[in-house]
C-alpha cells in the first residue's frame, strides 16, 4: 500500500469513491491505533460540484458552519454529528472550489481490535459496521477532529489520521444511498458503493420518503 494523495482525491466524489474500497484509514487517537480496511462508502455532491445536484449532501444550499470542511482541501476529513449522538468520518474530495466528501460507511478492522472494543463494546464484524460505529472505533469525534488532515502531517485533539491507498477491488456493488431521504436515497442516486460479499457491509434500508419517491 502507499500514502493517498491529494491528486487521488481530486476528481468528483462519486469517481473517488469506488477507489476507497479496499483502502485504509489508520488512526492514532490518544495513543491506541487502530487500521480500518474500507468495504462501504457513500459519495456526496455540494452545490454547484458535478452535473447533477445533490439533494442528499449536507452542502447542498452552500457553505456554513457545518459543512465547512466539506469546501476545503481535498484529504482532510469532515467529522460530523449524526443524530446528535454518533461521529460521521467523511474524506473530504473533488476539483478545488467545489464542495464535496466519501463517507465511510463500513470497515474491517484489521489492526487495533483490543481498541475499537474497548470503544464500542462490539467485537467481530460489527465493529465497524455502519458509520456510526466506525466513527466510534476510529477514536475521531465531532467537533474536536473535525478537518484533520489524513494526507499532511497533522495532529490534533490527541489525534492522528493516514489515508492509504491500496489496489483496485474487483468486486464491487452499487446502490441508493442508506437511510437517505426522498428522491436522494433512490436509485437516482446509485452512489453507495461496496465490496461485494464482506459480511462488514452495513444492511439497506430507505430514508424517510425514499421508498414513495422510487415509487416502491
Amino acid at each position: 500500500m502507499r500514502r493517498a494523495t491529494r491528486d487521488d482525491l481530486g476528481p468528483l466524489p462519486v469517481e473517488v469513491a469506488p477507489r476507497l474500497l479496499g483502502a485504509q484509514l489508520r488512526t492514532v487517537v490518544d495513543g491506541a491505533a487502530v487500521h480500518l480496511r474500507i468495504t462501504e462508502v457513500e459519495a456526496y455532491h455540494g452545490l454547484g460540484t458535478g452535473p447533477v445536484p445533490d439533494p442528499g449532501s449536507h452542502a447542498r444550499s452552500g457553505r456554513t458552519a457545518r459543512n465547512d470542511t466539506m469546501w476545503g482541501e481535498p484529504g482532510h476529513l469532515y467529522v460530523y454529528l449524526s443524530h446528535g449522538i454518533h461521529s460521521c468520518v467523511n474524506v473530504v474530495c473533488g476539483p478545488d472550489g467545489s464542495a464535496g466528501g466519501v463517507l465511510l460507511r463500513a470497515a474491517e478492522v484489521i489492526q487495533g481490535a483490543d481498541a475499537a472494543a474497548s470503544r464500542s463494546g462490539r467485537s467481530g464484524r460489527d465493529l465497524a459496521r455502519g458509520p456510526g460505529r466506525l466513527g466510534q472505533v476510529s477514536g475521531l469525534r465531532h467537533a474536536l477532529h473535525d478537518g484533520i488532515d489524513a494526507i499532511g502531517d497533522d495532529r490534533r485533539g490527541g489525534a492522528s489520521a493516514e489515508l492509504w491507498w491500496g489496489e483496485p477491488v474487483a468486486a464491487i456493488a452499487t446502490g441508493p444511498r442508506v437511510g437517505v431521504a426522498g428522491i436522494a436515497g433512490t436509485a437516482a442516486f446509485p452512489w453507495r458503493f461496496w465490496i461485494d460479499g464482506d459480511p462488514t457491509v452495513s444492511a439497506f434500508r430507505w430514508g424517510r420518503g425514499a421508498a414513495e419517491a422510487a415509487g416502491g
